[in-house]
């Protein structure tokens, strides 16, 4: 009898392992391919311009890439000049791209406001504001 415990708690304690193994195995090939998912896509929008969109059955899944690609090239160069001798940071300009999107998003708020006010149909509304939202994140992506 104690044989058969003895060699239940071996069979277990493999199991245990071999679950932790596969477990760690499967995180690293997710964390691979969200890797090369991520620089095929930030090809695919410096090459077209555009960004790649996922399968429909993905709706969750949420990727920054412009902002770590960029403060990672920055830092190359700033890394090498000594602290003393950098250039001041220059404010930058506003997208114009992105500056368009806001104030289309503003025009859009406030023909919805007129629209709830006359008791009118608001969806058609709500769906532009919902999409020059969805192009201001983009944007503000890449930019």
């Amino acid at each position: 009898m104690a044989d058969v415990i003895s060699e239940y708690q071996k069979w277990k304690q493999q199991g245990d392992n071999l679950k932790t193994q596969a477990k760690q195995a499967m995180e690293s090939r997710f964390r691979e391919l969200l890797t090369e998912a991520a620089s095929i896509a930030e090809e695919y929008r410096a090459d077209f311009g555009g960004p790649l969109k996922p399968p429909a059955s993905i709706t969750a899944f949420r990727y920054k890439a412009s902002a770590k690609t960029k403060a990672k090239k920055a830092a190359k160069p700033a890394a090498k000049a000594p602290e003393s001798t950098r250039p001041e940071p220059k404010e930058q300009k506003p997208d114009p791209k992105i500056a368009g999107l806001q104030k289309r998003l503003a025009t859009a708020k406030k023909k919805l406001d007129d629209a709830k006010a006359a008791g009118t149909p608001t969806r058609k509304i709500e769906d532009s504001i919902y999409e020059i939202e969805d192009e201001l994140r983009l944007a503000g992506q890449s930019a």
